[in-house]
C-alpha cells in the first residue's frame, strides 16, 4: 500500500462517527456521578523522587543531546556551505534548539511545581490539623500540660 491508499485510508477511518455509551455512573465522593478517588491521594516521596530525576537525569541528558544535535548539524551546515541544503540546515538548528530551550524551561517548571506542591499539601495539612485540633476535646486532653504563665 502506497502513501496515497494509507492517508486516504486513514483519513476515511477518522471521519467515521463516535458514539460512547455509559452502562453506569460512578456515585463518586458526593453522589453526583463524578470519578475518581473519594480522599486525596499524595505521596511526599514520589513527587520529591520525580522532581530529583528531572534534577539529575532528565535534564542533563536533555542539555547533552541539544549540544550534540548542535555541535553535528554545525558540521553538517559546514560541509554544505554555499548549498541550499546548509540554509536548510542551519534553519533546522535555529528551530531545534528553540524547542530544547523550551523543553529545559518546561522541564524546570516541573520540577519546581513537584517540590512546591509537596510544600503547599504539607502546610495545609498543617494548617487545617491545627485549626481542627483546637476544636476537640480529645485533642486537647492528649496535649501536656503547659506551665502556668507568671
Amino acid at each position: 500500500m502506497g502513501f496515497d491508499e494509507e492517508w486516504a485510508a486513514g483519513k476515511a477511518a477518522a471521519q467515521e462517527p463516535v458514539s460512547m455509551r455509559l452502562n453506569k455512573a460512578d456515585d463518586g465522593p458526593l453522589g453526583g456521578g463524578g470519578g475518581g478517588d473519594k480522599d486525596l491521594n499524595s505521596s511526599s516521596a514520589r513527587k520529591t523522587a520525580a522532581a530529583n530525576d528531572i534534577e539529575t537525569d532528565v535534564e542533563p541528558g536533555t542539555k547533552k543531546a541539544g549540544g550534540w544535535a548542535k555541535e553535528t548539524t554545525g558540521t553538517a551546515t559546514k560541509t554544505f556551505d554555499g548549498w541550499a541544503t546548509a540554509a536548510g540546515l542551519s534553519k533546522a538548528q535555529e528551530t531545534w534548539g528553540n524547542q530544547a530551550k523550551a523543553l529545559m524551561g518546561r522541564l524546570a517548571a516541573e520540577k519546581a511545581a513537584l517540590r512546591g506542591t509537596n510544600s503547599l499539601l504539607i502546610k495545609n495539612d498543617q494548617a487545617v490539623g491545627d485549626r481542627m485540633g483546637g476544636l476537640s476535646r480529645l485533642y486537647q486532653l492528649s496535649q501536656p500540660p503547659q506551665a502556668p504563665h507568671n
